[in-house]
């Protein structure tokens, strides 16, 4: 764990809180955030200093803190994280037309303690010398017979099939959704995997034809190998499905915040203009606020109908996607 301070000059503009400093903690890595404190200090003066660490570290980091912390901001990935630290009390509900009005109701707390900021979608690739987009439809699908020894995961044990898992829950109920794992795992071609690449990769070499991944890890190897033999899909978009899972990175202001006015700014900007398209193009995501373009890049994927269930339903039911991922043997 390091702390890494941006002491960066005040340029000739109108600050808006030019005297404040801002602490974030940030779970985001150094090169997908830290040119977004730049920008913010250039615009408004403000000093940024920023502490990187896990997820899991840094909410024990503010946890044992209490009133002392320094952060005014965390910065973390994956709704089930953020409802955590909301649940833990780590975060400040915001009374925020700007923020209420950027981002919509269903990426955000609905007690306004976090806001998402950039979206990710855990959607269908597949290998198209093995399988068609005809053949494909749904998440639930790839639990049919039809998919036996085709399909690859990433390891249970990752937040993002957590929260995959805990909306599934919400949506289907338990019965259906503990169903359509074990089907899951009854139909996989090879152990889980420990990360998205290894699963893209996988595809990608016929090892298996089908897996679910976060769009992000698509966009970064189809960037580095453009000849890599991975498509995407988005399940789920026809009259009465639910539309492709969705999560958020994002954000929200420290309960024992020492500069609350500052924090509150900064998620403000975050969530507006040129910053949301800077927070999201950064890592090949989607902006939360809908007024705002994705990148042109991202863009290219095709255009999806998300699923629209509140993201907070990602960390309520995080402990009873856990234990039903356990029973159906996701390992």
């Amino acid at each position: 764990m390091r702390l890494i301070a941006t002491l960066l000059a005040v340029v000739a503009v109108t600050p808006v809180f030019a005297a404040d400093k801002l602490v974030v903690y940030t779970a985001r890595n150094e090169q997908l955030i830290k040119p977004l404190f730049d920008a913010y200090t250039q615009e408004t003066g403000t000093t940024v200093e920023f502490l990187t660490d896990k997820e899991a570290p840094l909410l024990a980091r503010l946890e044992a803190e209490g009133k002392s912390t320094p952060a005014d901001v965390l910065v973390t990935v994956d709704a089930g994280n953020l409802w955590l630290a909301a649940e833990k009390g780590l975060l400040a509900p915001l009374d925020s037309k700007s923020l209420t009005g950027n981002i919509p109701a269903h990426l955000r707390d609905p007690q306004n303690r976090w806001f998402g900021l950039s979206v990710r979608a855990r959607t269908v690739i597949y290998n198209p010398a093995q399988m068609k987009p005809e053949q494909l439809t749904t998440y639930a699908a790839l639990a049919e017979p039809e998919f036996k020894g085709k399909l690859c995961l990433r390891s249970s044990k990752k937040v993002y099939n957590q929260s995959l898992t805990a909306v599934m829950l919400a949506e289907l109920g338990a019965e259906k959704t503990e169903a359509i794992v074990r089907g899951w795992v009854a139909n996989l071609a090879a152990d889980p995997f420990a990360s998205d690449d290894e699963v893209i990769q996988a595809v990608a070499a016929g090892r298996c034809a089908v897996g679910i991944v976060n769009t992000y890890y698509f966009g970064r190897l189809k960037r580095a190998q453009p000849e890599l033999s991975v498509e995407l899909y988005w399940p789920n978009q026809a009259a009465g499905e639910s539309g492709v899972h969705i999560n958020v990175s994002g954000a929200g202001v420290t309960t024992h915040a020492k500069n609350p006015k500052t924090a509150q700014h900064f998620l403000e900007w975050l969530s507006a203009g040129k910053a949301q398209a800077m927070f999201a193009s950064l890592n090949l995501e989607f902006p939360a606020n809908a007024a705002v373009a994705a990148d042109p890049e991202v863009a290219a994927w095709g255009a999806f109908r998300q699923d629209v269930i509140n993201v907070n339903e990602a960390g309520r039911l995080q402990v009873e996607a856990v234990k039903l991922m356990d029973r159906a043997g996701w390992k």
